[in-house]
């Protein structure tokens, strides 16, 4: 009686069923992002605009016929930043972000920081599709040159809405701006940051990421 063949090994099985792409269920289902987060981009965009349209005229009223720089608390009726009887919602509605010169996020790598002591500070996005950017974060700082440098809960936000962005080929132009006129009594400074974030409704502040719901995180 002939010998007995040795059965060829068992084939690994298929993990996914027979035609299976995955590569393009991945894909369609960042694809079904994309419209996703567009959406949440206007919506936040059409909430904020008359806010940014309200800063610059805000601004251009201050500067005046000649075009110099006018005072936010002379024209707000409040003699100082942290004067008896500053009204933090009015020296927010004066408040400009995009009169700010706009820095990257890495900014606190460079040797020399640009700017130091008590602040304001905005992170913004620039959205290609929109008309207007969106402020994503309002903070405030007595030490402008080394707040955002190690852990900071925004930054966090930030990177799950740029990585999101990224695959569903959206395009994040983040920056961050100094408001260098804040009060330097913490107290002050930290009634200021709570007038803005009421004004602007900025998603990433705990305060408010009910209220927008962030598609990108858990």
């Amino acid at each position: 009686m002939p010998p007995e063949r040795a059965q060829p090994p068992a084939r690994q099985g298929n993990l996914f069923a027979p035609g299976d792409n995955v590569g393009s269920q991945i894909e369609a289902a960042l694809a079904q992002n994309a419209p996703q987060l567009r959406q949440w981009q206007q919506r936040l965009g059409l909430f904020q605009q008359p806010h940014f349209l309200a800063a610059a005229q805000a601004g251009a009223a201050r500067a005046g016929p000649a075009g110099g720089q006018g005072s936010l608390f002379g024209a707000a009726g409040v003699a100082t930043p942290g004067g008896v009887g500053a009204d933090p919602h009015v020296i927010a509605a004066g408040i400009d972000p995009l009169a700010l010169v706009g820095q990257p996020l890495q900014f606190w790598r460079w040797s020399d920081a640009p700017q130091r002591g008590a602040a304001l500070y905005f992170v913004l996005d620039q959205p290609c599709h929109l008309a207007t950017p969106l402020l994503l974060y309002v903070g405030e700082t007595g030490r402008a040159d080394r707040r955002w440098k190690g852990e900071h809960d925004c930054k966090d936000y930030l990177a799950a809405y740029g990585e999101a962005l990224q695959q569903v080929g959206l395009d994040c132009q983040l920056s961050i701006r100094f408001w260098s006129d804040a009060p330097a009594k913490t107290c002050q400074r930290r009634a200021l940051e709570q007038a803005l974030i009421r004004l602007w409704q900025p998603p990433f502040n705990k305060e408010t990421r009910g209220r927008w719901a962030t598609p990108f995180t858990a």
